[in-house]
């Protein structure tokens, strides 16, 4: 087992040092220049575009509204990542990691724009009235390699449904174990795992909209909960602010770090844990974004922008001073636990019962968020319902297998599965960004008119594979007859 860790933490960092780095920070200042900044400019633009409501179809249904598919993907970002994984970029990259994955976040959103406004352009219609889309749907329809999307299909529905599910239910049996010492490992974890197997087969058979209503719940309770938390250490210790804010600016540029080689750990552990965080220009968010009935691409994109600020800029900034300002012991302590002890430390024991309540939220949501990203990829491939439902009794014994894992096993697998998916996705939306381009000089320019600015297909002609952006044919309302006159993909998509 311990040649096997070593083995994927070999592989891991390599993988990120020599490709995903590089091509992470290359492609985000690239689509934040192109733009210029639309992430930073359009922020306005971006919080009237999430209050948007949707207007039900003819058929009566309810349609995925902008902040849904926010929520949706928001309930797979603010996970572990945020509580977990900041805690362990700080143990092995140092305070300098935080700065890191802020300026990672800045740039990301940039990536996280193109590759959802991508999403939304070219998503399909399902028989049963929803949409679904993607990486792997742009890949087929706008590049025109199949196989190109079928690859990314399988490595995102292994990555999101089996490793980091598996990911999240070792969190919460950790930090379950926080709160009960006195457990016997050889029957607490098997039964953690068996409790969160159980409740996540219930959560995952009520399809999208089911899980957009779940998360539009639990994800705005869960921050506040947490946020809260955290404001209350800051405001306890708010003499030990500026001492964090140096420790934070210090370990990223700081002469003592780069004589010792620090802020290369810091830039390495600031980048990946703040993707697998708020999951910019992975190749994730998008599909949660195709699910989104909109008048136009870009406001997709530009909500799923917001969803990368709200994720580390808010949510990981919090775990980061929690941890800072109460500058506990490290050494032995890595991922949840260290937030754990952390505030225990700050607010007394109660605190850190407390976190393992909103640990669990965080993660059970992300898990329902993750498996529906695995759903969607799936249906991308094939339409045999036994392809299906053999997903999702992998998907419980992921998170069994998960609960009963170590910390850093599971915590390497998710880089290296992340790092290929990110590097297939990247490579796939940087020279289909021209296009993202386009779709947002369209977007300015009408409401430069004075318009809600609505999508036809019409105008950015020329453009191949795209499905649901006809003409509307009922001039009374718009939005309607623009979801209502594509047909369900006759392909296998």
């Amino acid at each position: 087992m311990e040649n096997l860790d070593t083995l994927i933490v070999s592989l891991s960092d390599h993988l990120w040092t020599w490709l995903l780095i590089p091509l992470v920070i290359g492609a985000g200042l690239y689509f934040t220049i192109r733009s210029k900044a639309v992430q930073l400019r359009l922020l306005p633009e971006t919080f009237r575009v999430l209050r948007e409501k949707t207007s039900p179809r003819a058929d009566g249904r309810k349609q995925v509204s902008a902040f849904g598919a926010f929520t949706i993907s928001a309930a797979a970002r603010v996970g572990t990542g945020n509580i977990a994984g900041v805690a362990t970029a700080i143990t092995l990259g140092g305070a300098g990691a935080v700065f890191w994955m802020w300026a990672m976040a800045i740039i990301g959103a940039a990536s996280a724009f193109v590759e959802s406004a991508l999403a939304q352009l070219y998503k399909v219609r399902s028989a049963t009235g929803t949409y679904r889309g993607g990486p792997a749907y742009y890949m087929q329809r706008a590049l025109g390699k199949r196989w190109l999307g079928v690859l990314f299909a399988v490595v995102i529905t292994a990555t999101f449904g089996f490793v980091f599910n598996a990911v999240q239910a070792n969190t919460i049996t950790t930090v379950i174990g926080g709160s009960l010492p006195e457990a016997d490992s050889s029957w607490f974890s098997p039964a953690t795992g068996l409790l969160l197997a159980a409740l996540l087969g219930l959560a995952v058979f009520g399809g999208v909209r089911r899980l957009s209503s779940v998360t539009s719940v639990l994800v705005p309770v869960m921050a506040i909960i947490y946020l809260v938390l955290g404001l209350a250490v800051v405001l306890l210790n708010i003499t030990e602010f500026p001492r964090v804010i140096a420790d934070i600016v210090g370990g990223a540029f700081g002469l003592r770090e780069l004589a010792a080689g620090g802020i290369g750990a810091a830039i390495q552990q600031g980048i990946r844990r703040g993707m697998f965080s708020n999951e910019a220009g992975l190749g994730s968010a998008p599909n949660a974004g195709a699910a989104a009935e909109v008048s136009h691409p870009v406001k997709q994109g530009l909500v799923q922008s917001l969803g990368v600020f709200f994720d580390t800029l808010l949510v990981c900034t919090m775990t980061a001073f929690i941890v800072l300002v109460t500058n506990p012991e490290l050494a032995g302590r890595q991922g949840a636990d260290l937030t754990q002890n952390a505030l225990s430390g700050a607010l007394g024991s109660w605190a850190g019962h407390v976190l393992t309540a909103v640990v669990f939220m965080l993660a059970f949501s992300s898990m329902i968020g993750n498996y529906y990203y695995g759903e969607t990829n799936i249906q991308f491939i094939t339409r045999k319902r036994w392809v299906l439902s053999s997903y999702r009794t992998l998907v419980l014994a992921a998170v069994v297998l998960g609960s009963l894992g170590s910390v850093s096993i599971v915590w390497n697998l998710a880089d290296v599965s992340m790092g290929i998916m990110a590097l297939i996705n990247l490579l796939a939306i940087i020279p289909l960004s021209g296009i993202a381009f386009r779709l947002l000089e369209d977007y300015l320019a009408q409401r430069r008119a004075g318009l809600d600015p609505l999508f036809t297909r019409d105008r950015l002609p020329g453009l191949k594979g795209i499905q649901c952006w006809d003409a509307p044919s009922t001039p009374g309302n718009p939005q309607l007859s623009l979801a209502g006159t594509s047909q369900p993909d006759p392909q296998r998509t």
